[in-house]
């Protein structure tokens, strides 16, 4: 039997900011901006305890142009 695994992200905004934040399957965090293809214009995020990341449904993913 073959178990395959589908890579997860969470996908999150920053309230303070009004910015979608993408934690990727390997841990690591990125501002994703809004706009087609988003993904291919992210910048590295370093969250900090001054911000309020709120989680978001997955289903946000094709507005930003998720590989995964």
């Amino acid at each position: 039997m073959t178990i395959v695994r589908k890579r997860v992200v969470s996908i999150f905004v920053d309230r303070s900011s009004q910015q979608w934040i993408v934690l990727d399957p390997e841990g690591t965090f990125w501002v994703v901006p809004p706009i087609e293809q988003g993904w291919e214009h992210r910048q590295p995020f370093t969250p900090g305890d001054e911000r309020e990341l709120e989680p978001v449904p997955r289903h946000y993913e094709y507005m930003l142009g998720l590989p995964f």
